[in-house]
């Protein structure tokens, strides 16, 4: 059975920085892209960043470009979120998500059809 676990979930205080790791239990779609999402208390889930299955395209949301860094390897389905200079308004649930595309960057949650459980991110002012 495929499966994500996302890691790195941390307390931190604003203009510090975090990095998150995603990794699956199998290779089973190290080719497909992947992407982050986040979850605030109350919100609906987010878009953060997108990766293409060969790590040679990415795609950001705008509250998030500049700040934060997607990256994986080619044909690796381990992926990381480097986050800088954090905000209060970043503390979310953030999950790890795989597309059914290699190519296609979504922004939408209805184009990932495997998710991990999730990491807190909390950033204190």
């Amino acid at each position: 059975q495929f499966q994500l676990t996302e890691s790195g979930r941390g307390l931190v205080q604003a203009w510090c920085s975090l990095t998150l790791s995603c990794g699956s239990s199998t290779r089973t779609l190290s080719n497909n892209a992947m992407a982050w999402f986040l979850q605030a208390p109350g919100k609906a889930r987010s878009f953060v960043a997108a990766i293409s299955g060969n790590g040679g395209s990415t795609y950001y949301a705008e509250a998030v470009k500049g700040r934060f860094t997607i990256s994986r390897s080619y044909g690796s389905s381990t992926m990381s979120l480097q986050m800088h200079r954090l905000k209060p308004e970043d503390t979310a649930v953030y999950f790890c998500a795989v597309s059914r595309s290699a190519a296609r960057l979504g922004t939408s949650t209805s184009e990932y059809p495997y998710w991990g459980q999730g990491t807190q991110v909390t950033v204190s002012s």
